[in-house]
């Protein structure tokens, strides 16, 4: 059985051996998607990390968008997938980041909640995400362990197969990995590409769709497995980046996001704010 009117979009720059393990989970579905849509950001090689045509039940199309020079266009790579998978035909579009392993009804279960929610706003459907620990040698991860070396993410819901909950903080989405009607994406605008490189594009995209009197869930049955990369918490590697989009959100909102991120840089002393309460780099 497959999913004939589902793409699953996924934008890359490097981390070709997580894309490669993607594939793989991708492989392992119960309703493998008709499309995947690979979002190269400035990657010139990743034709070499795709399979090759007739190997896989699925057609691997491969989009195109130049780096921008203040950070990876992170927004405007989704917005590209989704509109070459909607000109394919998609009906249903899933996004995951390439470190994701997904479940092997991940697809399946995504299209249905997809499908049987008719509403006339838009509807965000978040799944599970679980984090792996760095792997053991050059070895991939064991299929057989992912839900056992998997942690569950912090603030996400236990739920069983096929519950699913309403969440009212729209601020906890996360682009990781979700999924939604593609008129519904096109009806919300997509996400806004002011945003260029780490931070807020999602949490925006999520604010909009509430806006819209929109929903935003957690759906169970449908894990990621996070695969492991190094990382820094606070995130001082996007520092610029991060303090450009919270200012470009709070123009447009009123609020800022990202605050424990933004304190956090405060007591490095990276960040500071000034008399009328805006975000700045430290002098």
């Amino acid at each position: 059985m497959s999913a004939p009117d589902v793409a699953v979009l996924t934008i890359v720059q490097g981390r070709h051996r997580h894309l490669r393990e993607q594939i793989g989970g991708l492989a392992r579905q119960e309703a493998p998607p008709r499309w995947h849509v690979i979002v190269a950001m400035g990657d010139p090689m990743i034709e070499a990390e795709t399979p090759p045509r007739g190997s896989v039940p699925w057609e691997t199309v491969i989009v195109r968008i130049d780096e921008h020079e203040d950070g990876l266009p992170l927004a405007a790579a989704r917005n590209r997938g989704a509109a070459a998978a909607i000109g394919l035909g998609a009906e249903v579009l899933v996004f995951l980041d390439v470190d994701c392993i997904p479940g092997p009804r991940l697809v399946s279960r995504y299209a249905r909640a997809v499908r049987e929610r008719r509403a006339a706003s838009p509807a965000l459907w978040c799944g599970e995400v679980f984090y792996l620990p760095p792997r053991l040698g050059d070895a991939p991860y064991p299929v057989a362990d992912l839900d056992r070396l998997g942690v569950r993410r912090e603030g996400q819901p236990a739920l069983s197969e096929g519950e699913w909950r309403d969440e009212p903080r729209f601020e906890l989405f996360w682009s990781l990995s979700f999924a939604m009607r593609a008129k519904d994406f096109e009806l919300a605008g997509g996400f806004d590409e002011g945003y260029v490189g780490y931070g807020a594009e999602d949490t925006d995209f999520a604010v909009t769709v509430r806006s819209m009197s929109g929903s935003l869930s957690w759906l169970g049955g449908c894990p990621v497995y996070h695969q492991y990369h190094e990382t820094r918490d606070p995130p001082v590697q996007h520092l610029r980046s991060i303090l450009r989009n919270a200012a470009v959100f709070h123009r447009r909102w009123g609020w800022w996001p990202m605050q424990g991120w933004l304190l956090e840089f405060e007591r490095l002393g990276l960040a500071r704010r000034d008399e009328r309460g805006n975000w700045g780099p430290a002098a």
